[in-house]
C-alpha cells in the first residue's frame, strides 16, 4: 500500500477483523519490522530515527484501557513527556506546563487530582488523548478511540478529532463504524484481506457496495438532511437486499 497523511488532515481506516488495521498501525509506530517499503517522517525514514525522535513525532493513542496502578490523571498525561527526558531525568517545570495544557485543551483539568481507574471509559480517553497531546507530536495515531464507549462519549471523541485537525495535527484512526468516515475524515482506507481495497473521499469510497464487500453484510448508505452541510450514514439492510445511494 501506498498512504499519506499530511498535518491538519484526518484519515480514518475501515476494514473487519483480521483485515490488517493493527498490523499496519504497529508497523508506522515502528513496532513491527518492515519485510519491505519504507515509513518515513518529514522525510526521515523511520528506520534511521531513534524511538525518541519518533515518539516526539507521532503519538499513540491505544483503546481506552484502566491501568493497573492507580496513577492520578496528572502523572498519566506527564508520562507523555516521556521521549523528552532523559534515561534519569525528571519531569522539570516545562513539563508540567506542557501537561496541564494538555488537560485545559481537552477541557479535563478538573480530572487532574482524580484516580485514572475512577474515571469513565470516555475520561479515560480523553486522558490518553491528552498524554498524546503532552508528547508535542504532530501527528497522532489512535486505535479504535470510540471502542466500548457509549453514544456520547463516542460524539466527544470525534468533536476531538475535529479539533485536532483544527489545530494542525494529522490524525490517523481506526473504527468499526463507517459513519465515523463522514463525521470527521479528509479520507478514508478501506482494507480487506491484509491489502487495500479502495482509498480516496469517503463520500467516494464508503459506498454500499464496498461496505458489502468489506464486511459481507447489506447495507445502505443514506443521505440525511442537516442544517449545516450534507451528512451520510450508513444502515445494515436488515431482511433484504442492499439498495444504492439515496436521499430521504
Amino acid at each position: 500500500m501506498s498512504l499519506t497523511l499530511n498535518a491538519g488532515e484526518v484519515l480514518v481506516v475501515l476494514g473487519p477483523n483480521g483485515s490488517g488495521k493493527t498490523t499496519l498501525f504497529r508497523t508506522l509506530l515502528g513496532l513491527l519490522q518492515l519485510k519491505s517499503g519504507t515509513v518515513t517522517l518529514d522525510g526521515r525514514p523511520l528506520t534511521e530515527m531513534t524511538a525518541s525522535e519518533i515518539a516526539r513525532s507521532l503519538a499513540y493513542v491505544p483503546q481506552a484501557h484502566t491501568s493497573y496502578f492507580p496513577f492520578f490523571v496528572r502523572d498519566v498525561v506527564l508520562m507523555g513527556r516521556t521521549a523528552h527526558l532523559g534515561m534519569f531525568s525528571t519531569p522539570g517545570a516545562y513539563d508540567h506546563d506542557v501537561a496541564g495544557e494538555s488537560l485545559r485543551t481537552l477541557g479535563i483539568r478538573h480530572l487532574a487530582d482524580k484516580l485514572y481507574t475512577q474515571i469513565s471509559g470516555g475520561e479515560r480517553q480523553l486522558v490518553l488523548i491528552a498524554r498524546a497531546l503532552a508528547a508535542e507530536a504532530k501527528l497522532l495515531i489512535m486505535d479504535e478511540p470510540t471502542a466500548n464507549l457509549d453514544f456520547g462519549n463516542q460524539a466527544l471523541i470525534l468533536e476531538e478529532i475535529l479539533r485536532l485537525k483544527a489545530r494542525g495535527h494529522g490524525v490517523l484512526f481506526c473504527t468499526h463504524d463507517p459513519d465515523h468516515a463522514f463525521l470527521c475524515a479528509d479520507r478514508a482506507l478501506l482494507l480487506h484481506r491484509g491489502g487495500v481495497l479502495l482509498s480516496g473521499e469517503p463520500d467516494e469510497v464508503v459506498t454500499a457496495e464496498n461496505l458489502q464487500t468489506l464486511y459481507d453484510v447489506a447495507v445502505r448508505v443514506i443521505d440525511v438532511p442537516n442544517a449545516t452541510r450534507p451528512l451520510r450514514m450508513c444502515q445494515p439492510s436488515l431482511g433484504g437486499t442492499p439498495s444504492p445511494t439515496k436521499g430521504m
